[in-house]
């Protein structure tokens, strides 16, 4: 039975803030991860529509375990060609990195709580993401997003993903070393060009 529609491609609210958040981390996915090919396993579901950008108006930890609930069941209910994986923004809290890391513990006990950390997965991307074994900046921004955000994936997708890729476990020193020759300046630019559509 099919699940929900998802409208992957256009905003999942009117309200103006939330719409340029989710804007802002759809750019950054398209120009950033995608275009710097920083995870290979991105271009063929958003090229698809199968990507979901939602930005919560939480501002709040009981407001974003709320969000995050309705988000794991969305793609739980929807077929995973529909729906590939959701990246859930929180632009109205979370600004500190070591708070966002705390609500991230928080996010992963949620998914063992309810019985999904077999199915469902974290990933997190931040503005300030640090790294704890380097002080090396720019190869923090292969998790700098725009806001800070919660990437869903399925873990059946991501085990597929490893399998078939020739060389998974290379990926994180090559992304290291993309980013140090593209050097620090030219990813701030980079990232701060998500916020705008030119």
């Amino acid at each position: 039975m099919s699940g929900p529609t998802v409208e992957t491609g256009t905003p999942s609210t009117d309200d103006p803030t939330l719409c340029a958040a989710e804007a802002a981390v759809r750019r950054w996915v398209e120009r950033l991860v995608v275009a710097h090919d920083l995870c290979p396993f991105a271009a063929q579901p958003l090229r698809a529509g199968a990507v979901r950008f939602v930005a919560t108006d939480a501002r709040d930890l009981p407001g974003l375990l709320t969000a995050l609930q309705a988000e794991l069941q969305r793609l739980l209910d929807t077929p995973p060609a529909e729906l590939a994986t959701t990246l859930l923004v929180a632009p109205h809290m979370l600004a500190d990195f070591e708070d966002y890391l705390d609500a991230l513990d928080l996010v992963e006990l949620a998914l063992e709580d309810a019985d999904l950390a077999d199915d469902l997965q974290v990933a997190s991307f931040h503005p300030d993401y640090r790294f704890e074994d380097t002080e090396d900046e720019v190869t923090a921004y292969t998790n700098r997003a725009p806001h800070p955000v919660f990437h869903l994936l399925r873990t059946a997708e991501v085990a597929h993903a490893i399998d078939t890729h020739p060389d998974v476990e290379g990926i994180p020193d090559r992304n290291v070393a993309h980013m140090r020759s593209l050097g620090l300046d030219a990813a701030r630019r980079l990232l701060a060009s998500c916020f705008t559509d030119d």
